[in-house]
């Protein structure tokens, strides 16, 4: 098959961000079809004028320059997805192929697909990897009524010009079929772990702590992650703060960028925790992660208390199952469902921030249940999350699209 892959935020593992579609698309590769990614560069430089096009791993990609950050107001992020849709648009259409598979986030992503699809007489796979617009309205990021409607025309607009569609959880899956979508017509592939890139030697765990006067030999909770609005960070910088009563040699470490950054500095000041057990460092590459959680004792997904962002498939989660971590999570949903039946990590929850402290100081100290933990972490990712099985799942799907077709 030649698939003609659209993703605004595409990136590759020496780039700061998640790689699901890299790892997918270079197995597709792998696989013997051709795959031209159409996609964003979120920071091109001055000299870049017009779409470049690179190969990545044997992933043709056509990159747009279309600056773009987690720190953008809500109103120019809408605009930088406006701009790529309407670009992306005229690359889709020129680039003739068997099956369009477009991935959200943004929603908008569906205007270039469904385009792209009707032009070229070709079926679109469409994936969702987060409820929208049910999440920016949550949170208050879409709120006059036009913008809303808008964005539920669009989400049903995408749902009905698919061939079929991809949820990353059941959650999500569930949320499609209250659109109105069948659900033979949609298919769960979760986000993805990648053990042979996570499982490094533990020096390289020691060689981070080592750089770290601070951190040394003491014990790490980690947040390797986006700063936004939607994650919740702060509850976290409030763990800490309670931890200092508790067991103030525990580290805390917050290791990201993003809008709420500022805040979470202030936050961090006011209780009194930054740099003092609560530290934060600058997001690294994909590449260069798996050296962080190996230094860390417990890593952590976390999203603020809405009931919408329970259906989330973060990178983080499956990242820390890759590299054999124990995890912490502060929402309930699957993954709550799934970290209570097989025992890699502990819930922490939401609105109690004393009984998650003190969760975390019982058990980051306990060297037994660490290993115990992070070795079920290890099995489950390598067992029911491999970026090989995820890719083979999508393959047959886009093949029965075109077939179908």
């Amino acid at each position: 098959m030649k698939i003609i892959y659209l993703h605004q935020y595409f990136t590759t593992p020496a780039m700061h961000s998640g790689t699901r579609s890299y790892e997918l698309a270079r197995r597709l590769v792998a696989m013997g079809h051709e795959v031209h990614m159409v996609t964003s560069d979120t920071e091109p430089t001055q000299d870049t004028k017009g779409w470049r096009e690179t190969n990545e791993s044997g992933i043709h990609v056509h990159w747009l320059p279309l600056p773009y950050s987690n720190s953008m107001t809500y109103a120019e992020r809408m605009r930088a997805f406006s701009r790529f849709a309407i670009n992306s648009s005229h690359r889709a259409m020129q680039l003739t192929g068997d099956v369009i598979f477009a991935t959200s986030t943004p929603l908008t992503i569906a205007i270039p697909g469904i385009l792209a699809s009707k032009l070229n007489g070709k079926p679109m796979v469409f994936e969702v990897r987060d409820l929208w617009p049910a999440i920016p309205i949550a949170v208050g990021a879409l709120k006059s009524r036009p913008a809303i409607l808008a964005a539920q025309l669009l989400e049903r607009a995408a749902y009905a010009g698919a061939a079929h569609i991809i949820a990353l959880s059941p959650g999500m899956k569930a949320g499609v079929e209250a659109a109105g979508v069948s659900s033979e017509k949609i298919t769960v592939i979760p986000n993805l772990c990648e053990p042979e890139r996570f499982q490094v030697p533990a020096s390289a765990g020691l060689e981070f702590r080592q750089r770290y006067p601070w951190l040394g030999d003491r014990p790490m909770v980690l947040y390797a992650g986006t700063l936004g609005l939607v994650n919740g960070v702060d509850y976290l910088v409030r763990v800490a703060a309670d931890m200092l009563t508790r067991d103030p040699e525990v580290r805390f470490v917050i290791m990201g960028h993003g809008r709420e950054e500022g805040a979470l500095h202030a936050l961090a000041e006011q209780l009194g925790v930054r740099n003092r057990n609560l530290f934060f460092l600058p997001s690294v590459p994909k590449a260069e992660l798996p050296a962080v959680l190996s230094a860390a004792n417990i890593a952590t997904s976390l999203v603020t208390d809405l009931p919408c962002m329970q259906d989330n498939s973060a990178n983080k989660f499956f990242d820390t199952l890759a590299a054999s971590r124990p995890l912490a999570i502060n929402y309930g949903g699957w993954q709550a469902e799934l970290l209570e039946r097989e025992q890699f990590g502990l819930y922490l929850p939401p609105r109690d921030v004393a009984a998650a402290s003190a969760l975390l100081a019982n058990r980051v100290r306990d060297p037994r249940w660490l290993a115990e933990a992070g070795e079920r972490a290890g099995r489950l990712g390598r067992e029911r999350f491999s970026a090989d099985s995820a890719a083979h799942r999508l393959a047959e799907v886009l093949q029965r699209a075109v077939g179908r077709a």
